[in-house]
């Protein structure tokens, strides 16, 4: 049971508080996944990189950390939560991107709503209403709007758009700004620098064999 209780959760071989130099090593590393995660996104949202604003990036990135833990040997319960939390933040981030690229290259104009779909009358119970939209021109655009869609919005009415100044993004209804994304993704990368400092701590050995790492000198055995 010790073994297995050591495999699930970490051995976590010492008394007492942990070493700091131990929970600071798990603290970095929580903090540059959970900011590589975000930021590649952000940054293939800003260039225009499909695989990186899409949140690929950032799964590689959440991957590597629980490669990471794996190699340092932590517990494989927690590795699983490290992995689904990196990953979570992961496919949350791209909203987040394109508001912040949104907030930085804004430019609204008006566009002229098609179709209105979605609503408690469509018996799916969804009370959010998606408008097909298309631009002064007759485009369509290719997303649907739900920001400021409602139910008394009719075909030939007009929505203000917000639309990314160098198209890298796609556009999305004049609404809430960056700073409601970006502080739930605060949630979630914050829970995973907490899971993976515990992931690191716990997975402190004291026996040389077990850790792989030279450890104190023991004292030469008698005659």
């Amino acid at each position: 049971m010790t073994h297995l209780r050591s495999m699930v959760w970490g051995p976590a071989e010492f008394v007492g508080l942990p070493p700091r130099w131990l929970a600071a090593e798990g603290l970095v590393a929580g903090c540059v996944a959970a900011g590589a995660i975000v930021g590649v996104t952000i940054v293939g949202a800003w260039y225009g990189i499909s695989g990186l604003a899409d949140g690929e990036g950032g799964l590689v990135c959440a991957v590597a950390l629980a490669l990471y833990l794996r190699v340092r040997r932590a517990g494989r319960a927690l590795i699983a939560v490290v992995a689904l939390l990196g990953s979570c933040l992961a496919l949350q981030a791209p909203q987040a991107a394109v508001g912040l690229v949104l907030a930085e290259r804004a430019r609204v104009e008006p566009v002229v709503v098609t179709s209105v779909e979605g609503g408690p009358a469509t018996g799916s119970g969804h009370v959010r209403y998606l408008c097909s939209v298309a631009d002064r021109d007759g485009v369509p655009l290719k997303v649907r709007i739900w920001r400021g869609c409602g139910r008394a919005t009719r075909p030939g009415d007009a929505l203000p758009v917000v639309y990314d100044a160098k198209a890298r993004v796609p556009p999305r209804g004049v609404g809430a700004g960056a700073s409601e994304p970006l502080r739930d993704l605060g949630g979630w990368a914050g829970t995973l620098v907490a899971v993976c400092v515990v992931a690191v701590v716990r997975s402190y050995r004291l026996s040389p064999a077990a850790s792989g790492r030279p450890g104190r000198p023991t004292a030469p055995a008698g005659p």
